[in-house]
This record gives C-alpha cells, structure tokens and sequence, in this order.
C-alpha cells in the first residue's frame, strides 16, 4: 500500500510558487530488499529508489529526471495478486528512459493493462513551455486522463476514492499549502504529514475493497496515512518540489535496518533541463 498528495500548478501565479509539490509513503514489507534513492541510468539523469527484489530488480515506485520526466506508482487494493502478472515497478523505470511523453506512455500502457495486476501509474513532463502530468489506473476507465491543475490525492483506489486517510490527509496537505512557508520548512511539515500514524476508522469503502482478502487488524492498520503493523508498513517518505524556474528539491526519509526508529534522510537538488 501506498499513499501520494500532489498539487498540480504549471503555471504557478507568484515566483515563488512550485509547478509541483508532492508528498509520498511507500508501505512495503520491511525486508524486501531496496536500494535508497539516487541518481543511475545512461547519463545519471535519473533519481529514484529501485527494487532490488529478485526477478523485480530495478523497478521503483516513484522517480524523476533532469529532462522533466515524473512517475509514481501506487498498487490497487485487490485479492490474491496474479504471481504470473508482470512487474509494476517496471512501468516507472521504463517511462523513465522512455522518449514518449507521459499521454503517449500511458495510451500504451493502458493497452497492456491487463498483464499487470492492480496499478495506479501518474506520468509528468515538465517542461520550459508546457507542463503535463496523466494518470491511468488499470482497474478505472479504459483511457488515461490528463489532469487539471489542482490538488489531488492517490492511494490505493482510483484517484481520489475518498478513502478516510485519503481525505484526511489531503486536509493536512492542503492546509501545510496555505502557509507562507521557506522550501526547508515546507519539506520538513509534509514529512511530518506522511508520518501521522493516526487509525482512520471506521471506513466502509477502504474496507469492503479488502473484504475477504485482509485481516480486519490489517485493515485498521492500513487506515493511517503512515502505516504501522508487525513487518510491514511505511519505509519510505518521499517529497519533490518542482519550482517556477524547474529547480527540482527531492528528498528521501528512509527506513534502515528494518527498524522503525532508524531512518536515513538524503536530499538532492538539480535543474530540469528538458532539451
């Protein structure tokens, strides 16, 4: 399970406004080996974390490059997944070293949809003269969608299935939006949002999708923005700004060891060129 609030601005009206400004959790069992975010790829252009899950090796769940290109990835709450399915990871990764704009990428991943098990995949391209950002999720419609400047929450239904976690912390994102606040502190309070451990239950629309297919103590669990349960749960936050002139601030909180209380937190600032 995963969790992402996002806000979609490509035309910012001040300067110091931010094209984008993403937060996100990655929930995943605390063992599966990961590799932390960093720069590979042919020309180290690209920055993400990669899965290093033997036959999922060098798949991610989100990731941006110096040529604008944005993915993030979120599976789709759902029975016993197909273990003959291909890789989600993969549908970052190769829109990541694609040439396809994200519309494009979508269109043909939505053609393949079905060899995947459940997935929310969101694509951007920022770039100097237009800024575009698509979801697809291969359990809604048919078709990816290109979306409108605003602010969105994604987890692991449809976007913006109003899931209790999801509404609430899309309140929390969105209040921290309306502060007048410098890019450090800015980063540090969405941190401090992904991190909120508190149950939103009950919630009967989070629990009839995982009716039959989770415990309810798991589904509890699963009703905080940041997950909590016995070797599994949110290892990793994540928060990207993209500002007017394409300074891109990425940074990473990462969990170590498989311990809850030890984290690592790596920061990496570049400019998008998108040439």
């Amino acid at each position: 399970m995963c969790i992402i609030f996002f806000k979609f601005d490509p035309r910012p009206a001040t300067k110091n406004a931010y094209r984008l400004i993403l937060a996100a959790n990655r929930d995943e069992i605390y063992n599966r080996p990961s590799k932390a975010a960093d720069f590979w790829g042919s020309s180290n252009e690209i920055l993400s974390g990669l899965d290093l899950e033997e036959g999922k090796e060098g798949g991610s769940w989100l990731g941006i490059s110096k040529r604008g290109k944005l993915a993030a990835l979120t599976n789709y709450m759902e029975g016993k997944p197909n273990p003959e399915a291909l890789g989600r990871g993969f549908l970052v990764s190769n829109f990541l070293t694609d040439n396809l704009d994200s519309y494009s990428y979508l269109r043909k991943v939505s053609s393949e949809g079905h060899l995947y098990n459940g997935f929310n995949l969101l694509a951007a391209d920022f770039k100097t003269n237009e800024d575009m950002l698509c979801y697809y999720g291969n359990k809604g419609s048919p078709e990816p969608i290109r979306l409108k400047p605003g602010i969105y929450g994604l987890s692991n239904s449809l976007l913006e299935t109003p899931w209790r976690k999801l509404q609430y912390g899309k309140s929390l994102f969105t209040s921290v939006l309306s502060k007048a606040l410098p890019p450090d502190g800015l980063v540090q309070e969405l941190l401090h949002i992904l991190n909120n451990e508190e149950l939103n239950t009950p919630d009967p629309l989070q629990e009839s999708q995982g009716e039959g297919h989770y415990s309810k103590s798991m589904l509890r669990a699963l009703s905080a923005v940041c997950v909590r349960s016995p070797g599994y749960g949110t290892r990793t936050n994540t928060v990207i700004l993209v500002d007017t002139e394409g300074h891109v601030t990425f940074t990473e909180r990462t969990m170590l060891n498989c311990n809850v209380s030890q984290w690592s937190t790596n920061s990496f600032h570049f400019k998008i060129h998108d040439s």
